[in-house]
């Protein structure tokens, strides 16, 4: 089946109840029934229609979390069109690289996004849609119909293009099929017994599988309540989890370790009683043991640790019920086959050896968008190769060790060290640069980068970190800079890394 095949089932089977209540800071906004987001939708195809968008073709939603966002996301699903959410944060400069090779026939925009697309190429279509205003609010649908024409659909049909950063340095747009979102979420309802009893606090942002694939589409194919917040505001967040009666009382939470760190931060010395909620969830990059810890003695369970990937979703998670082992991703999905392979010698390394993952399962990209060269260095003989490294002990658990790529984890987002580099680069005063992850207890890893400057140059950090501030995401600049005289390689010429990171 298709996901808009998917969604039509449960639309049409909960109907009135209430599908998404979507609060904006602390209030709720718009409440939408499973109905109203059928309808809006098919009204919303219609107007894509109308634009000329046609089965097949990508369409970028440049837009903020908002009801609008998930109604257009639902309607490009119904009319076979290719979504690729891209984080509204994005600047220009990196905007420049994912518009060119995404090759958009539109773009979902907010006004305020208008002026930097025109800049970047005047052909580009664009459809403006204000995020700031209750979806109630918005007539641009008002002259549409709900009457939609289905469209054939076929599970190898692209659906979904995820983008994620890669070692060259320019993300790679990861392709995902109808047969991989459906598969994938079939996979996360079964294991951790998601269905319409359920209430979801969504607070991931919807431009990732987190919040897209294993939140939201989990929701809106079993009935789910999803209480959606517009933003992540640790004490708002802490004042819908702890309620427990009314229909914004939660049962699930999703997060990264970052977000929990600033969740028990924000508990401070407080005590709540957590215990109508059954299910809290960590993803995205590595959980501390002691993190684990502190997560089950502030809200009195223990979180469930899984791995998931851009390329392949969700693959291992510890069991809802039954032993969780702290610092360990859990055990493989139903259907996924994994290898543990020496890098080496390209054979299965021993039991309880380290060597990097390979997977098959019906959740994974069957390739890159417009990069075969890269698709073709990832799959083995039908394996994925995940470039991340890990063992698997006695009962079946698996660990990431480490990561055969340099991609760095900051709280729960991918980060290109290429790409910051090329933008400390730019400056006259900089010989050359390297950016690593190092060890943080709030973020997982923190961005830091070693620098050699010209002769003479004096001391130039505010500089740096104004450049990067201009072109990159917040969370992409670098949290610490030093100047060294030179960097340390070895004998081919090739940045030691681990050896930098001691510099720190």
């Amino acid at each position: 089946m298709s996901m808009a095949a998917c969604f039509k089932d449960c639309f049409e089977k909960y109907n009135s109840k209430t599908a998404i209540s979507f609060l904006r800071g602390n209030k709720v906004e718009t409440r939408s029934s499973f109905l109203d987001l059928d309808k809006n939708s098919d009204k919303m195809a219609n107007l894509f229609l109308k634009q000329g968008v046609k089965k097949s073709d990508n369409v970028v939603l440049l837009l903020d979390k908002s009801l609008v966002f998930i109604v257009a996301y639902i309607a490009l699903q119904k009319i076979g069109a290719v979504s690729i959410p891209l984080n509204p944060g994005f600047k220009k400069s990196e905007l420049i690289y994912l518009l060119n090779d995404a090759a958009p026939s539109l773009i979902l925009i907010s006004p305020d996004k208008a002026k930097t697309i025109t800049e970047i190429d005047t052909s580009l279509t664009c459809l403006e849609f204000d995020t700031t205003i209750p979806f109630q609010e918005m007539s641009c649908l008002e002259s549409f119909s709900d009457d939609l024409e289905k469209v054939n659909q076929d599970s190898d049909d692209p659906a979904l293009i995820i983008y994620t950063s890669g070692t060259t340095g320019n993300p790679k747009g990861a392709v995902l099929t109808q047969r991989n979102l459906v598969h994938d979420a079939d996979n996360v309802i079964n294991i951790w017994g998601i269905s319409d009893s359920d209430t979801l606090c969504h607070t991931l942002p919807l431009f990732h599988v987190h919040g897209l694939c294993f939140a939201l589409h989990t929701a809106l194919l079993t009935g789910t309540h999803v209480v959606m917040l517009d933003r992540f505001v640790p004490e708002v967040v802490i004042d819908i989890l702890k309620e427990n009666r009314g229909d914004l009382a939660c049962s699930i939470f999703m997060g990264v370790p970052a977000m929990y760190s600033k969740l028990i931060d924000t508990t401070g010395h407080q005590t709540f009683n957590f215990d109508h909620m059954r299910l809290w969830t960590s993803g995205s990059a590595p959980l501390l043991i002691k993190d684990f810890q502190k997560i089950k003695q502030t809200f009195g369970k223990e979180v469930v640790e899984r791995e998931g990937m851009s390329e392949t979703g969700m693959n291992f998670s510890n069991p809802l019920y039954g032993e969780k082992k702290p610092g360990s991703i859990g055990i493989a999905l139903p259907a996924l086959e994994v290898r543990i392979v020496d890098p080496e010698s390209s054979l299965d390394a021993k039991p309880g050896k380290i060597g990097e993952f390979w997977l098959k399962s019906d959740s994974i990209s069957p390739g890159y968008w417009k990069k075969p060269e890269e698709t073709k260095k990832t799959f083995e003989q039908g394996w994925f190769k995940t470039g991340d490294l890990g063992k698997k002990d006695r009962d079946g658990y698996y660990y990431l060790t480490d990561r055969l790529k340099n991609i760095i984890i900051t709280g729960g987002e991918n980060v290109s060290p290429n790409e910051i580099e090329a933008v400390i680069s730019r400056l006259d005063e900089v010989v050359e640069s390297s950016v690593v992850g190092i060890f943080d207890e709030k973020w997982g890893e923190k961005i830091v980068a070693a620098i050699v400057k010209t002769s003479g140059s004096g001391d130039i950090s505010d500089t740096v970190k104004a450049i990067c501030k201009k072109h990159l995401h917040d969370w992409k600049c670098p949290k610490e800079i030093i100047f060294v005289e030179k960097l340390p390689r070895n004998t081919m010429g090739k940045i030691l890394k681990e050896d930098l990171k001691k510099l720190f």
